[in-house]
């Protein structure tokens, strides 16, 4: 059952990345409070109208993994100026008031009524202007403790959040506190800045539900939500960006096996982290939709088929929305091993003076060129046999490197065995160059967070681009590579 999970690398910590709502990117700034604390002030007198819709890529829907539906019942979806602001705290604004009476249990994994939406969560007419940097997500206790029910549960006895798999079983999704509390979504995954209503604007946001890396299945079999969201102003057309991926020799669909297509963009560090991924259908289509307005992101696809073989990955740059990328090529391994290469290595926590417990989403990286000198790290969505979520929680696994005082966790991430084809978007175009030839380089990047998305240690993120012993990290097919232990410190 492992297997269905191996996808759930950053997303049931609440993954919301909010674009921000509006192109007025220099506005923001001058409604800084001069005071330093990071809070963005009122515009004053006036309101919007924020609509809110929710939609979810089932990439691990069965045949793809064991789930039918995943079912989800939210209470309440707030959003206050301040990025500090506790739940206790005045000055919340609820988006979809609606709910607050009436509930709604979501399968995320429904079909849309455009293919594109999920559904509508609600609204809210009156929303004071502003700049909200912070949003929380409140779902339904499963014991129904905390307010008012929805209308009907799918669920059964299994609470007010479950999951159905293939044959028909249904299990609760368990929930941390924070997930009945408020899910509050870090600064630094508002994509693009944080929201800004002005008077009399109306703002289509969209929250995308990741479902597939929000759930994690826990050794004692039950399944756990740690919630990882995605969101944005999307355009009334709700403008995406689709394709279809194909063998490079044959120009068919990759059978029998997985291909996953991850959207990226660029963190902070430069680096392309995971906005929202999917796998394609039995032909070998996607479509990511709806998108943020204006935004552009890098296509990164990967593939294993049915007989085991591994493909490179092949990255598509700085593609907007309303793009059909048309026929993306993967090429097959070739050699006397076509299976993928593997990334194993471990990641400890400490609190400095006792051994610490973190969940930590692990993730390779490859570097790509760009001409000109340019290189950039893109994420490799994980494939195979992969562990990419870990919870580190015990010592009884602890390498003799590990430092003093630690629980430790081992990885498994199954990666391509070549470089990436690489190809930048231009007048509309792109043309793919072939896997570039010399040593196949990853690094491994782990973030540690807790339960609400928040940082758990000093350093929220830690990525190495060594082995073990300290030289570059290669692979090669069908072998296991150990990168350097990964050592998260100062965490609570």
């Amino acid at each position: 059952m492992q297997a269905i999970f191996r996808n759930l690398s950053r997303t049931l910590s609440i993954y919301l990345s909010l674009a921000a709502l509006l192109g007025v990117a220099g506005f923001s700034a001058f409604l800084i409070n001069c005071s330093g604390s990071g809070s963005v002030m009122n515009m004053g007198a006036g309101t919007g109208t924020v609509n809110l819709s929710i939609s979810d890529p089932p990439n691990c829907k069965f045949p793809n993994g064991a789930f039918e539906h995943v079912f989800v019942t939210i209470r309440s979806v707030r959003a206050h100026i301040n990025p500090d602001a506790a739940m206790g705290d005045a000055g919340w604004q609820e988006l979809t008031p609606q709910l607050m009476n009436q509930p709604m249990q979501i399968d995320l994994f429904a079909a849309g009524p455009n293919g594109c939406l999920l559904t509508m969560l609600g609204s809210n007419t009156g929303l004071p202007a502003g700049t909200y940097q912070q949003i929380r997500l409140l779902l339904v206790a499963n014991d129904g403790g905390n307010g008012p029910l929805p209308a009907s549960n799918a669920c059964g006895n299994q609470g007010l959040n479950c999951v159905v798999l293939h044959d028909g079983s249904i299990h609760e999704l368990q929930l941390s506190s924070e997930a009945v509390t408020g899910l509050k979504i870090p600064p630094g995954r508002v994509l693009g800045g944080p929201i800004t209503v002005q008077p009399g604007q109306d703002v289509d946001l969209n929250i995308n539900f990741e479902a597939c890396d929000s759930i994690k299945q826990e050794g004692n079999g039950k399944f756990r939500l740690k919630p990882v969201l995605g969101a944005g102003q999307v355009s009334q057309n709700h403008t995406g960006i689709g394709g279809h991926v194909v063998d490079a020799g044959t120009g068919a669909a990759i059978l029998g096996g997985t291909v996953l297509v991850a959207l990226e963009s660029q963190d902070a560090s430069g680096a392309d982290i995971t906005f929202v991924q999917t796998a394609t259908d039995g032909a070998g289509n996607f479509n990511f939709c709806p998108l943020p307005v204006g935004a552009a992101f890098d296509v990164v696809v990967v593939a294993i088929n049915g007989a085991g073989v591994a493909y490179n990955a092949t990255v598509a740059v700085g593609i907007p929305g309303g793009t059909d990328l048309g026929a993306i090529p993967l090429v097959a391994e070739t050699g006397i091993s076509t299976a993928p290469a593997t990334l194993q290595g471990f990641v400890t926590a400490t609190t400095g003076a006792a051994a610490a417990t973190i969940d930590a989403a692990v993730s390779a990286q490859q570097p790509i060129s760009l001409g000109g000198g340019v290189m950039r790290f893109v994420t490799i969505p994980a494939e195979g046999n992969s562990t990419a979520n870990i919870s580190v929680e015990s010592n009884s696994t602890c390498p003799l490197t590990a430092p003093m005082n630690t629980n430790c966790a081992q990885y498994t991430l199954a990666v391509p065995a070549s470089n990436p084809s690489v190809g930048v978007f231009s007048n509309g175009k792109i043309t793919y160059a072939a896997p570039p030839a010399g040593d196949v380089l990853f690094a491994v990047r782990a973030d540690a967070t807790d339960s609400s998305g928040n940082s758990d240690c000093t350093k929220p993120s830690l990525t190495t681009s060594l082995d073990m012993n300290g030289n570059p990290l290669k692979v090669a097919a069908g072998a296991t590579s150990t990168p350097q232990e990964i050592d998260f410190s100062g965490c609570s």
